[in-house]
């Protein structure tokens, strides 16, 4: 592999403006298909397998005129003084009415005085909006007229919200959290390298290589039936990755004109030692994205291998244009220089010592009391991660959004009119077997389902043409994602509500909420297991080791768990909501954990190969574990840190909106990378090999020859070319610093 790569950063350096018009060429290609490609069809949110999407084919095929994936409104009128039933109030309601149904899109829009939409009181009404396109069909100036009717509405006494999900509030800021990630990661990569140019390339590559692939997403979108959304998990991904990947090529690069490479022969030994680990690095993150599909949710799949695709497309950057571009800039990119408390060589006294910088200091620490580290980093890990024990998935609706939005309004003064349980009807859906009677069916279902504990209403059966299905509204007395709706739903399902001649399903918004929760859950232990499981074998063949990659996998799983326990503590529990904007706690949303566990896998086996590889390195060269610790983290740890601090910037940039679902994803992300990076790679990594020793890099005879030798460290350039690999700077005047002295770093 290292040979390989090393051939390829050669090529790429020699022939480098050939190889950076080609992938300028094919940004320009993408480009241009994207902008002539038709337009994404709108997402597949099915869920297949579960109750509540049986019952929803099975009202799309025999109730099209239900549409049970249309988008929808509840605009909620309350009389501040008096009842809506006066005179100006209803006079007002009707006109608002009429105003909502020359809304575009628009196909149905009930008076609440016609379809007795009042609450008891009088003080509460709410028309139902439906329009004719599903939610991702449904045009801004739709959502834009919607807003302004309820807003044009609003007078000193009458009140008026709106939710469901044909709102939406403008998104403050736009791509805000995209420009704080990019501005965070410019200002570390110039701090990192100390340079304008080194730091760009970075920046340029990721962006370069974020546009092919997003374009190319938008070009296939409508041959392979991608949904819009497809991209988002990429974008952020290729992102991530692009920056990671070319820093530690670019890093790797001027460490060797250091060492007193040729520029040419540096990019070269970059691609093919640097390289390789981001070669392998790209692959446990593939490995991660593409095991989404079995989950068995379509739009969670379309995501996975749209993202494993942009990070395979990241890899190839690093290894081809990345030498390219060094190539063009030349002289600009300067060797590493020695850290300003390492430069004190010839002039410093005699006898007297160079300090090192903080993390050979820390590393030190780290290998002087290895066991003490390590009880004390896992402690604190397993602490924080306890909360996760009680985790519950859920998706949040309006009543998790902020007071000041105009949904959570909505949603309050429905529930003070109507009750708790109105704002998550559920739908009892009643089909007849062959020969039944659906009519008797539907009539012994209505009493069974209104004698039930926790129900509060039941509509009367409605039928369809043929009469053989019907459909019944059910108000639980509870509120939407509460334990006894959850209850509810279970006990509505279980077999002796059904009679001998029917079949009854219970589908609505709480209902699939709830049956995506479990779905999910079900599906996240198989997803960790193959996923840990392939990284696992990847690994051994990467260090030629067992418990290398048994202590990464470990690892992660306590960076997961306690990323996954700060969640539940903030978000599920309250802790430190205020801080942290949470007007509202409930359940996780249930897409969290999978979500979690892809993107920070992948984060984390990047920072463990790029962390453990220079260990490696200095092991084979040197066959001295605490001298091979020491200074593969000398080498890496910057990079490490660097890279770790632009995606705890990037993800931390969404704790910003007013969703609570993305405030989650964005703090549940960072908080888990801040674990991983920080806690795990950079301290109890060390601790656990200086611990191990010489027992760290064994592989048994056995599965040794069993093992392909991949030669990801670079052994064979090493000693292909002895005397060039150990030369000293000939022209900077600075001091070797590939390797440190291995006499103090005893464990004691």
């Amino acid at each position: 592999m290292a040979a390989f790569l090393y051939k390829t950063g050669k090529f790429s350096y020699r022939c480098r403006w050939w190889v950076t018009v080609l992938w300028a060429g094919l940004l320009v290609t993408a480009g241009l298909l994207a902008s002539r490609a038709d337009a994404a069809p709108p997402n597949d949110f099915s869920v297949p397998g579960t109750e509540a999407q049986e019952a929803y084919d099975l009202l799309e095929q025999r109730f099209p005129e239900i549409k049970a994936d249309g988008a929808t409104a509840r605009v909620v009128f309350k009389a501040d003084d008096g009842k809506v039933t006066a005179p100006d109030q209803k006079q007002a309601i009707e006109d608002a009415v009429r105003a909502l149904g020359e809304a575009p899109q628009v196909e149905r829009v009930t008076d609440p005085f016609k379809t007795g939409s009042v609450s008891k009181d009088g003080t509460t009404a709410y028309a139902q909006v439906s329009y004719g396109v599903t939610v991702t069909e449904l045009a801004d100036t739709s959502r834009e007229a919607l807003t302004d009717t309820v807003e044009e509405m609003r007078s000193p006494g009458l009140t008026v919200e709106a939710g469901g999900n044909a709102v939406s509030e403008k998104a403050a800021g736009g791509h805000s959290s995209e420009a704080i990630g990019l501005a965070v990661a410019a200002v570390v990569l110039v701090i990192t390298f100390g340079a304008l140019i080194a730091a760009g390339l970075p920046l340029l590559t990721a962006l370069l290589g974020v546009g092919i692939a997003t374009s190319a997403i938008k070009a296939l979108a409508a041959p392979l039936d991608l949904g819009g959304t497809t991209s988002v998990l990429a974008s952020m991904l290729g992102l991530a990755v692009g920056i990671d990947y070319a820093l530690f090529v670019v890093s790797r690069y001027r460490d060797e004109l250091a060492r007193g490479r040729s520029r040419e022969d540096a990019a070269a030994h970059a691609v093919g030692t640097a390289g390789s680990a981001v070669v392998f690095a790209g692959l446990t993150v593939v490995i991660a994205l593409a095991a989404l599909p079995v989950v068995g949710i379509p739009v969670l799949s379309q995501m996975g291998l749209a993202a494993a695709g942009t990070v395979a497309l990241a890899v190839l950057i690093a290894v081809t244009l990345i030498p390219a571009l060094l190539g063009i800039a030349g002289k600009r990119v300067k060797p590493a220089r020695p850290r300003r408390r390492e430069r004190r060589t010839g002039d410093a006294p005699s006898g007297a010592e160079s300090r090192p910088g903080l993390g050979v200091r820390w590393v030190r620490f780290i290998t002087r009391r290895p066991l003490a580290v390590l009880l004390l980093g896992t402690t604190a890990l397993i602490t924080v991660a306890v909360p996760a024990a009680s985790l519950e998935l859920g998706l949040p609706g309006d009543e998790s959004k902020p007071t000041s939005t105009t949904q959570r309004r909505a949603y309050d003064l429905l529930a003070d009119g109507f009750g708790p349980g109105f704002n998550g009807p559920l739908t009892a859906v009643v089909r007849a077997d062959d020969g039944g009677d659906a009519q008797a069916a539907a009539r012994d279902a209505a009493t069974r389902i209104n004698d039930t504990d926790g129900v509060a209403t039941v509509t009367p059966p409605r039928f369809n043409d043929t009469k053989d299905t019907a459909v019944l509204t059910v108000v639980p007395t509870t509120a939407p994602g509460s334990e006894e709706t959850s209850d509810l739903v279970h006990t509505l399902r279980a077999p002796e509500t059904e009679g001998e001649d029917a079949e009854v399903l219970i589908a609505g918004t709480t209902a699939m909420n709830i049956d995506v929760s479990q779905k999910l859950a079900d599906a996240l232990l198989p997803y960790i297991a193959l996923v840990v499981g392939l990284a696992f074998l990847l690994l051994i063949a990467v260090f030629r080791s067992i418990l290398v990659p048994l202590k990464a996998a470990l690892g992660f799983l306590l960076s997961i768990t306690a990323g996954l326990g700060a969640v539940v503590a903030v978000f599920q529990w309250g802790w430190l909501g205020a801080l942290f904007g949470v007007e509202v706690p409930g359940p996780v949303m249930s897409i969290m954990p999978i979500f979690m566990v892809g993107v920070v896998f992948g984060l984390a086996m990047d920072y463990e190969v790029f962390l453990v590889t220079r260990m490696r390195e200095s092991y084979v060269a040197h066959r001295q574990p605490l001298r091979a610790v020491v200074s593969g983290f000398r080498h890496s740890a910057r990079v490490v840190a660097a890279a770790a601090m632009i995606m705890i910037a990037v993800f931390a940039g969404f704790m910003g909106s007013n969703e609570q679902m993305v405030k989650t994803i964005g703090f549940g992300l960072a908080i888990a990378v801040l674990f991983d990076a920080f806690v795990v790679r950079m301290t109890l990594v060390p601790a656990v090999l200086a611990l191990l020793g010489h027992r760290a890099w064994r592989l048994p005879r056995w599965l040794d020859r069993w093992v392909p030798h991949v030669d990801v460290e670079g052994e064979n350039l090493q000693t292909s070319e002895p005397a060039r690999a150990e030369a000293a700077p000939t022209d900077t005047g600075r001091p070797d610093s590939v390797e440190v002295p291995a006499e103090p770093f005893e464990v004691r």
